[in-house]
């Protein structure tokens, strides 16, 4: 977003990768009700997604992603060739093989990347060509329809679609698409500023104006409607930076501002009718930059740790005090979390979760 000292804030340096498949194995570290990932890399992670238990992918900084597909015991770390200085902010698949990294950065630095061989080779999709573009996150209904947003540009967010498994991305139209506030912006913190549901639903959060919001549009992006949260917001650093959903009504958003992020109070809301109103939760979480359901409860992560709730936010308990970007869950309850300097966690389920 353009709200860059995003970057500036949250980036650490890490040394270059020198190889393009490195696995690490061993005895994993429990933390709380997570479990440590050994994976061989200090990239910071931003881009996370469960496929399933066995199969997940993790992306970050200098052109790295990782893979695994036996449930986190050995992670494979690879760098895209010609991408070594991006940032991939978001990833989304489609089993092992399959799957699309996002690279968000200013103009030409926002790209789309794709594999069909598990990350052994990856074509580019999509570059912006406009020097004000910067692409947030990445979205699919299914594996030939998805929806890629981006700052404003003129006005009004950028949005890219394909429906074509990204053979083609083409800019939509903004003709319906709400004008954007002075100084708002989307934040590019943990791939789900952006997400999809059902089979036409598509949702986007914002920050940095005087409101946070959430647009949504039922139709793939054609029109859409916003609606005003009672999240944080007013400078640079604060919105909404993440939104999540139980169903097709329940959804919560989690967001705040990422230079406090021991501060609490207006960092979370939750709608009940699909996204039509939002209502601020009671029991306040820190600044979070990512929520997700996870069969059963919700859980929120942020720099200052992770937090669950079994009751749509009426009450949350903090799960520990790690440093985390991004969380992601399968429909089954299988998940992970990921952060900086190659944080990776796996979420360790109770034998009475249902």
């Amino acid at each position: 977003m353009k709200f860059r000292l995003l970057i500036l804030a949250f980036l650490l340096l890490v040394f270059p990768l020198f190889s393009s498949t490195l696995l690490f194995s061993g005895q994993a570290e429990i933390l709380g009700q997570w479990q440590r990932q050994l994976i061989e890399t200090d990239a910071d992670f931003r881009g996370l997604c469960a496929v399933n238990g066995k199969v997940a992918w993790v992306s970050g900084t200098r052109g790295t992603f990782g893979l695994t597909v036996d449930g986190g015991k050995t992670w494979q770390v690879g760098v895209v060739a010609g991408a070594e200085k991006l940032d991939f902010r978001d990833v989304e698949a489609f089993g092992e093989e399959t799957a699309y990294l996002m690279a968000a950065g200013p103009g030409p630095a926002s790209r789309i990347y794709k594999t069909i061989d598990g990350g052994k080779t990856w074509g580019m999709q999509f570059q912006c060509t406009d020097k004000m573009a910067f692409l947030d996150s990445l979205a699919f209904w299914d594996k030939d329809h998805g929806i890629a947003m981006g700052d404003p540009v003129g006005g009004k967010n950028q949005l890219i679609a394909t429906e074509d498994g990204g053979a083609h991305w083409v800019v939509l139209p903004s003709d319906e698409l709400p004008l954007s506030l002075p100084k708002e912006g989307a934040f590019a913190a943990s791939g789900t500023c952006l997400v999809t549901q059902g089979k036409e639903q598509v949702y986007f959060v914002t920050g940095g104006a005087t409101v946070a919001r959430v647009f949504h549009s039922g139709d793939r992006g054609k029109t859409w409607e916003v609606t005003e949260a009672p999240v944080k917001a007013g400078n640079e650093s604060s919105g909404i930076f993440s939104i999540g959903w139980r169903n097709q009504q329940i959804g919560l958003v989690v967001g705040g501002d990422y230079r406090k992020p021991e501060s609490s109070g207006a960092t979370a809301a939750i709608t009940r009718d699909g996204g039509k109103s939002w209502k601020g939760l009671s029991d306040r979480l820190p600044f979070c930059s990512a929520v997700a359901w996870a069969r059963g409860r919700w859980v929120a992560v942020g720099t200052a740790g992770s937090f669950e709730s079994f009751d749509d936010g009426d009450t949350w308990k903090r799960l520990d005090r790690g440093n985390y970007n991004a969380v992601h869950f399968t429909p089954e309850g299988e998940g992970w979390a990921a952060g900086p300097k190659g944080m990776l966690v796996r979420f360790l389920r109770n034998p009475s979760d249902k």
